[in-house]
């Protein structure tokens, strides 16, 4: 990096140097390195490179870093940099104007649905070099930022997005507070690292991370502010007895008077508005053809356990939502015929993407003590935690105990260490399995299941499995962001395992 950093020397503006060394420090973005942050590892290793080096491709990498690193990277680039600048360490002409630049404009292009905000906030250095940030934000995503880029063509960009509105019913563009930009944009960027920080599919876009330090710190010279109530952002908290009365007025009303099987159908409509509430910034009454989707086909099969009446009552009961939602939140009945269109061409593929566990052969009963709470994601986890849960042994009847009962979750562990009984530390190794099992089962950490499906994936026995996870857990303590790095480096069983 710091032979690469070289070529800062030859640029001539800072917006191109801002930009090189944004893609550099986003290398590292989002990844994870055992045994401490990557930002400390290896962006405060690569600031302590540089001042050691003490070269002008060093000191103009130090002035870009105190301005897009962290703030810890930042303070000690900044000290750095003003070590090499008394000592007469040339530099070029524009370092001087890393960061010097004052917002000009802030704009939004949203739909009507509400799913998705496109921000493009405008900035210059001393009223030249003007540049447009832009910022796209999901809002089916938890509100996360999605992808991100900088133009240099601010007028025919803006041009662009106001011809698009205008010629669009479903479209609007407008100027958007400072100050809502950036607390919008904040709020976006915290909800992108914390999805991307997780395991699973990458969320963002493949350029996202070459101009996060970027925009960090561009969102930083626009005015701070606070996020208001706003068609894109949370409403009021929905309370369970507003969720209630929610669903009673939609069960009563003109748009819901065809449902055939009430039952069902208020079931139904309580895992809609949880969904909107819970998963979409409390915005229940918000109805789209993407959210409609995202609900019926990735959300529920996912995590909800549906009687069969309820697998069949659900599409008709979305479409009637949508119905009665879509005209109190003043969307145009362009949109809403779009959003039932959208309801009623996923309801095929529903049957497919809803795989209710009683057909693979599980009881319903047992299903349902596993999943007393209904979410169908936990299913495999619990089961992996409790497999003895029917039949006889001895003269205890498994299918009365209740697995989600800390006595009965004991005797069912001591059941399954029924070989075990002479062993001297039992009670502490049962101790142990309660923590483990009582972790899997409300899934916390995530990679405490992901190690395990990891190992099972090898081939590893259950048991085996699990005093792999018992060992790291006693070792790593009361530390949870520990815990959750060294299950993420479980990578198999070793030759000796520690049990």
């Amino acid at each position: 990096m710091l032979l690469a950093a070289r070529e800062l020397l030859a640029m001539r503006s800072p917006l191109d140097a801002e930009l090189m060394v944004s893609d550099m420090l986003g290398a590292w973005w989002g990844r994870r390195l055992r045994g401490g942050d990557v930002e400390q590892i290896l962006g405060e290793g690569l600031v302590d490179y540089a001042a050691k080096a003490g070269t002008p491709a060093a000191l103009t990498l130090l002035i870009s870093i105190a301005y897009l690193g962290t703030a810890r990277q930042a303070a000690k680039a900044e000290g750095a940099a003003l070590a090499l600048m008394e000592s007469d360490v040339a530099r070029p002409r524009w370092a001087d104007r890393v960061g010097a630049v004052k917002p000009a404009g802030c704009y939004a292009s949203r739909d009507v649905y509400g799913d998705q905000d496109t921000v493009v906030c405008t900035f210059a250095y001393n009223g030249e070099d003007t540049h447009a940030l832009v910022m796209v934000v999901d809002y089916n995503m938890g509100g996360m930022a999605r992808d991100a880029w900088v133009s240099s063509q601010v007028d025919k960009l803006l041009e662009q997005a106001g011809t698009e509105a205008a010629g669009n019913p479903l479209l609007r563009f407008e100027e958007i507070e400072p100050q809502q930009a950036r607390a919008l944009l904040e709020f976006a960027m915290r909800a992108a690292a914390a999805a991307h920080g997780r395991k699973g599919p990458r969320l963002v876009s493949d350029g996202y991370s070459a101009y996060h330090a970027f925009a960090r710190a561009r969102i930083k010279a626009l005015p701070p502010g606070r996020m208001r109530p706003a068609p894109a952002h949370a409403e009021a908290p929905y309370s369970r007895d507003r969720r209630a009365m929610l669903a009673a007025e939609f069960l009563a009303s003109d748009a819901a008077e065809n449902l055939s099987d009430p039952s069902a159908a208020s079931r139904c409509a309580d895992h809609i508005i949880d969904y909107g509430c819970d998963r979409d910034l409390g915005r229940p009454l918000r109805v789209s053809p993407v959210k409609c989707e995202t609900f019926l086909l990735d959300w529920l099969p996912r995590k909800v356990l549906l009687t069969p009446a309820e697998q069949d009552a659900m599409p008709h009961v979305l479409a009637a939502w949508v119905r009665f939602a879509g005209p109190r939140i003043g969307l145009p009945e362009q949109g809403v015929r779009a959003t039932l269109d959208a309801v009623w061409e996923a309801t095929s593929r529903f049957g497919e993407a809803y795989r209710d566990p009683t057909t693979f052969g599980l009881d319903r009963a047992l299903v349902e003590r596993l999943l007393p709470d209904g979410d169908l994601s936990a299913l495999a986890r619990r089961a992996f935690a409790f497999p003895l849960l029917q039949g006889m042994r001895g003269s205890t009847k498994l299918d009365l105990l209740n697995p989600a009962d800390d006595a009965d979750r004991r005797i069912l562990l001591e059941i399954d260490h029924a070989g075990e009984l002479d062993r001297p530390d039992l009670e502490e190794h049962l101790a142990w399995h309660e923590e483990i099992a009582g972790r899997l089962w409300v899934g916390d950490p995530p990679q405490l299941w992901e190690a395990a499906q990891r190992l099972i994936d090898l081939g590893h026995d259950r048991h085996d499995v699990l005093h792999v996870l018992i060992e790291i857990a006693e070792r790593i303590g009361d530390h949870p962001g520990d815990l959750a790095a060294a299950l993420d480096d479980i990578a198999d069983i070793p030759d000796e395992p520690p049990f």
